[in-house]
């Protein structure tokens, strides 16, 4: 499986930081498009951890790393119910060993998405411009469905 590079990382970045609130709401609209499943996978998370914060920064997060696949060159086919079934336990077995140990390198090998993984620890740690930090709960919400997010769209290009 090809990963994606900090390069197509960093172009993601550039293309939906500088969208307008148009250009925001079209690039939302072509990645729902592709993958509603795994965004009506992601988007349960806000309800299920009871927090509304989370839904915007999902919806945020899951088009950039979208992005971030496209700007690689990558095409991940749409993601199914059957995909997220067959990912789930060892996603949580891969998560388990990861908070366990703390060691950043299980969860990336196993999602093959290495710096997307390393980009999102980055993410939810460091202040934004403004000086707004997530606090450790949202933080490790985002994380863990964000990685989710990679992971699946990761293996949809296999």
């Amino acid at each position: 499986m090809k990963s994606v590079s900090i390069k197509s990382i960093e172009k993601a970045i550039e293309k939906v930081d500088n969208l307008d609130d148009d250009g925001l709401e079209k690039i939302a609209t072509y990645y729902t498009q592709a993958q509603p499943i795994l965004l009506g996978y992601a988007g349960q998370a806000a309800t299920e951890y009871e927090n509304p914060d989370l839904e915007g920064l999902l919806i945020y997060y899951f088009c950039l790393i979208a992005e971030a696949f496209q700007q690689e060159g990558l095409t991940p086919k749409q993601v199914t119910e059957d995909m997220i079934d067959e990912f789930e336990e060892p996603f949580f077995e891969a998560l388990d060993a990861f908070f366990n140990t703390e060691n950043i390198e299980v969860l990336g090998e196993f999602s093959g998405q290495m710096d997307l993984i390393h980009f999102m620890t980055i993410e939810i740690s460091v202040p934004d411009e403004d000086g707004t930090e997530l606090d450790e709960e949202t933080a490790t919400q985002l994380f863990v469905v964000t990685s989710a997010i990679t992971t699946l769209l990761g293996k949809a290009c296999e």
